[in-house]
């Protein structure tokens, strides 16, 4: 939690100033809901409504401990026991906790060691004796000088047998560290912490481990292991689900991750694995003495090949690494920290796991440790099947081990679990943890609606499918790119499919990168793309993926707005090929901003949101939003067009102030609505930014006032410490945080003064429809003349019929959305389908697709659907639906505004509706 609110403190350092002081550490995350969202994983799910990640299944694998192994386990246990009792007299000495708290930590790894292998524990046993030894020599020298006679003496206690920079009172929860701390803290330390005081003891202490060492080597040289042997039948098909789940259906073996808590063991594991499968490249191992860079080729290794089938690791593989790539897991020892099992469990359990992950874990049932691990297994999987697979995400919750912690039972267990009471007392403290306890954290997780709702994961689907049905990459960018680099002088030259070479770029854009400060330009690139999946190509070099942000697109733009920004003013006549109306109007951009009370360094007031609205005027004067392109099926009207048109252009509606009724229609409608979306959205973040705000720093000033009059006594009384914290101090530091919340108060009411700056006008262009340029010209009939308001209305009515007749919910577009007309949502499949309307008369030859339309079906290119209705009169004589009609590899040039199709030719491609003749090929 401690890190947590520092990390929190990057996004706002008012809000999670200073410690949790008073409260429960778990108000951290409570207090930042509307900054973060915590979900268990079993509440994600995909935009379809599907579950994001799969199912997890977790078995105990409980086994018996041959006589060898349970009269070692007695033997070493009893030890651990012995000497965790002779630690506590420290607790009565000046630093006994810090020595106690080490000599505990040798202790209980010992004890893991002897749970995970016999070569762990021979090897651990081994080390210690040794370390012991040497210390006995060293203080028998000592000794003989007469310098010192208890090992206890004056500079000669534990902080001698400690590596410079530990202090143990860091690390007071040691499964907390990462593994290669751990492990560096368990082999410097572990070894040589004692509880023997004197010479005498320490002898005995030696004595008594050369017997444990002559045992464990007994059991290790006896190749009996039964914790192997159940791992060994695991590899083989054999326990829980083994069989049908180590092997696909081709008999191929699926790869497994084994986990392990110690080096010794892994070491001791990759050997007899590699004997089991018979090749050694079969087993990859990973732990804490492995580099970054090995360990990532270590990962990539496991999961790009398929000879690599087993993976052994130590939590080092649970740190920053990805292994989905199997779904198979074994924990050969269970860490003592239930976070760490969560951790484990979710290296193979996450987004983009496509299988049912399976874990077993290992258990020698009749230790003492190994009782309470069964009790807490079992208990786990009751409350599995009551509550679910997310009983694991909160398993590390501070919640449901609140009375004591997982290691602490464990470690009571060790030392008295021989006692009937003391068991008792156990199973009940992992009955409530695992029962009740994790009820209720699960239960205030969702009282605290961090949940989706489905009306929420609907709404945002939609949202980004219109989003992405209208995204300007690659399709827009690649077009707009390749006319504009061209006409700067820029060379480029087209090599695989979407991918691109460019020989020169001029100096002009170069510069513009450098004045801008928009990153490195270089002169020529080998192969650039505007398509993310085609920037790697087998046996081709890797493209430079151009988009948005990119420095050579940004050069390029800033260059053109450069060239051509006054043409936006100055105006132009452009041509809707698509639209067959008789009427011009008028198109005019302009921007507007909605502003606080805060002023930036150049003393003007901030902008918090920006727009670049267009707004179409009509002839008598009507003004409406024209959607979020419209220019992009328009096109320059050509010399003979323009003097066809230029009678036009004198007429007095285009010199009665088309700028002000542009002007007057935002000011109306769009900048009030602008103004308001920003202004719920900002005050309702406002409200819970105060009232976060006010908590935190006030419960520090009270806690620093409170420690200034404290120390200020002490010091009065003449106890006041030297060097460190004094009352000066603690005062100053409440000073400067009630000064801080006064400014961020005084901050956050100046966020709440919105307002609406005035529109500005950019630009300007008048929109001639074809229908009127036909006119002009003086013809009749012809595509544009049986493209009525009448066919389009029989058209679309009769496709919202068919799609209501397939059990979709179709919704119908304003006349300005281009792309499509229709959005058509399956509640079944939860998918929705854009489609585009086209009707015409009865043996009309072609039909005119416009350029957006065409790019909205490659951005969909899985859900736009071309809806081709021939008319006859009133009543539709056919409907034909005509998915993929367009390829993506035909060129949607720069200055390509429509293309025209035969309507023959689509129809003999194009399916009913129902689909039951399928849908057409991509043309």
């Amino acid at each position: 939690p401690e890190d947590f609110e520092l990390f929190m403190a990057l996004l706002d350092r008012d809000r999670f100033a200073g410690k949790v002081h008073g409260r429960h550490k778990a108000g951290a995350e409570s207090g930042a809901r509307d900054m973060m969202r915590r979900l268990s994983k079993e509440q994600l799910v995909k935009m379809d409504g599907k579950p994001l990640f799969p199912e997890r299944r977790a078995y105990a694998v409980k086994y018996t401990l041959s006589d060898a192994e349970a009269q070692l386990y007695e033997a070493v246990t009893t030890y651990v026991t012995e000497e965790m009792n002779r630690a506590e007299r420290f607790a009565a000495e000046e630093g006994g906790g810090r020595r106690r708290m080490a000599v505990g930590l040798a202790l209980t790894t010992l004890q893991r060691r002897l749970a995970s292998s016999p070569e762990a524990i021979f090897k651990s046993l081994e080390r210690r004796r040794g370390r012991l030894e040497d210390k006995l020599a060293e203080s028998r020298l000592l000794a003989r000088g007469g310098a010192f006679r208890e090992l206890g003496g004056e500079g000669r206690g534990l902080a001698a047998n400690v590596p410079p920079g530990f202090d143990l009172e860091d690390y007071e929860d040691v499964d907390e560290l990462p593994d290669e701390e751990l492990e560096e803290l368990e082999e410097e330390v572990v070894d040589l912490a004692s509880a023997a005081q004197s010479i005498s003891e320490l002898e005995l202490e030696i004595k008594t481990l050369t017997r444990l060492e002559a045992l464990a080597h007994e059991v290790r040289s006896s190749n009996c292991d039964r914790k192997w042997e159940e791992l060994s039948g695991l590899l083989q098909g054999a326990g829980p689900g083994g069989g049908e789940l180590m092997f696909d259906s081709n008999g191929e073996r699926r790869k497994l991750i084994v986990f392990t808590e110690h080096r010794d063991t892994l070491n001791y594991l990759v050997e007899k694995i590699r004997l089991v499968m018979g090749r050694p490249e079969a087993v990859v191992a990973i732990h804490g003495g492995v580099g970054r860079q090995q360990r990532r080729e270590a990962q990539e290794y496991f999961t790009q090949d398929k000879d690599a089938l087993v993976l052994v690791a130590t939590d080092a593989a649970g740190e920053g690494i990805n292994l989905q790539r199997a779904h198979l897991m074994v924990n050969y020892d269970l860490p003592w920290n239930p976070n760490r099992i969560e951790q484990r469990f979710g290296r193979i359990h996450r987004i983009g796991q496509t299988e049912v992950c399976h874990l077993w874990n290992l258990v020698a049932h009749e230790t003492r440790e190994g009782a309470v691990f069964t009790r807490l297994l079992e208990k786990l999987n009751e409350m599995k099947n009551e509550l679910g697979d997310q009983v694991f995400d909160v398993l590390s919750d501070e919640g449901v081990f609140e009375d004591k912690p997982l290691r602490e039972l464990l470690v009571e267990a060790i030392r008295y679990g021989e006692r009937p009471e003391v068991k008792a007392r156990l199973d009940q403290s992992v009955d409530k943890a695992v029962g009740s306890n994790l009820a209720k954290v699960l239960a205030e997780r969702a009282l605290a609606r961090d949940v989706m709702g489905t009306a929420d994961v609907e709404r945002i689907r939609d949202e980004m499918e219109k989003a992405e049905a209208r995204r300007l990459q690659p399709h827009f960018i690649r077009s707009f790119f390749e006319e504009a680099f061209k006409r700067l002088g820029g060379s480029l030259s087209r090599r695989e499919p979407g991918r691109y070479e460019v020989r020169f770029v001029p100096a002009e854009v170069r510069q513009a990168a450098v004045n801008a400060g928009l990153g490195l330009v270089l002169r020529r690139y080998e192969r650039i793309t505007f398509d993310k999946d085609e920037v790697t190509v087998h046996g081709k070099p890797v493209a430079e993926f151009v988009c948005p942000g990119h420095p050579l697109l940004d050069a390029v733009i800033d260059v053109v707005l450069q060239r051509y920004r006054t043409l936006l003013k100055d105006g132009a006549v452009l041509i809707a090929d698509a639209d067959p109306r008789e009427e011009p109007r008028a198109l005019v951009y302009l921007e507007h901003a909605v502003q606080d009370g805060r002023t930036g360094r150049d003393g003007q007031r901030r902008v918090v949101s920006k727009r670049f609205e267009f707004i179409e005027i009509e002839r008598g004067g009507e003004a409406s939003l024209a959607g979020y392109a419209p220019y992009l099926d328009y096109r320059p009207a050509e010399a003979e067009e323009m003097e066809l048109l230029r009678p036009l252009l004198a007429d007095a509606w285009l010199a009665s102030g088309l700028e002000n009724v542009g002007m007057d229609y935002a000011i109306e409608r769009a900048v009030p609505a602008h103004l308001e979306e920003v202004r719920s959205r900002t005050l309702e973040r406002l409200a819970r930014v105060e009232g976060a705000v006010r908590e935190r720093l006030t419960a520090e000033i009270n806690y620093w006032d409170h420690r200034a009059t404290v120390l200020k006594d002490k010091e009065l009384a003449g106890k006041g410490a030297k060097g460190g914290l004094n009352s000066g101090i603690a005062r100053q530091r409440a000073e400067e945080l009630a000064e801080r919340l006064k400014n961020r108060l005084l901050e956050i009411e100046q966020e709440r003064q919105l307002s609406a700056q005035p529109p500005v006008i950019v630009g300007g262009a008048l929109i001639i429809p074809a229908g009127l340029l036909a006119q002009l010209r003086g013809q009749s009939g012809g595509d544009h003349a049986v493209d009525t308001e009448r066919t389009e209305r029989v058209a679309m009515a009769a496709v919202m019929a068919a799609e209501r007749e397939l059990g979709r919910l179709p919704v119908a577009q304003a006349h300005n959305n281009p792309g499509y007309d229709i959005i058509s949502r399956d509640p079944v499949a939860g998918r929705s389908y854009f489609i585009e309307v086209k009707g015409r008369v009865v043996g009309a030859p072609t039909v005119t697709v416009t350029r957006t339309e065409i790019i909205t079906g490659l951005n969909k290119a899985e859900d736009f659907i071309l809806a081709l209705v021939a008319v006859d009169g009133e009543d539709a004589e056919s409907i034909h639906y005509l998915s993929r009609p367009f390829s993506g590899t035909e060129d949607v040039y720069f200055d390509t505004t429509s293309v025209d199709y035969s309507w023959s030719k689509l129809v003999d491609r194009a399916g009913a509706p129902d689909g039951r003749d399928g849908f057409g090929e991509p043309g």
